[in-house]
This record gives C-alpha cells, structure tokens and sequence, in this order.
C-alpha cells in the first residue's frame, strides 16, 4: 500500500479538520512520548530477558 504526496496531503488535511489547527502540537507531542515510553518498555524487557 503505497501512499503518495496527494494522498497523504488529503489525510493531513482531514486531521485538521477533525481535530482543529490548535491541538495538533498537542497530540503530536503526546504521540511522541507515547512512543518514547513504549521504547523504553521494550528496552526494559529485552534486558530483563537477557539476564535471566
């Protein structure tokens, strides 16, 4: 599924839509400190495989 450049604009421009221009920066940032906490939580749990 390839997406090119008119469709992604589309998709943006619905999120706007949907969420308003104002709370963007908000989810982008709670979007990247859920990855960032998830990461995390993955390291955790490599590590805690490995030494067992």
């Amino acid at each position: 599924m390839n997406f090119g450049t008119t469709e992604i604009l589309i998709i943006f421009f619905i999120i706007i839509l949907l969420f308003g221009a104002k709370r963007l920066p908000d989810l982008a940032r709670s979007l990247g400190s859920s990855i960032k906490q998830f990461k995390k939580g993955v390291s955790e749990e490599e590590e805690s495989g490995d030494k067992e």
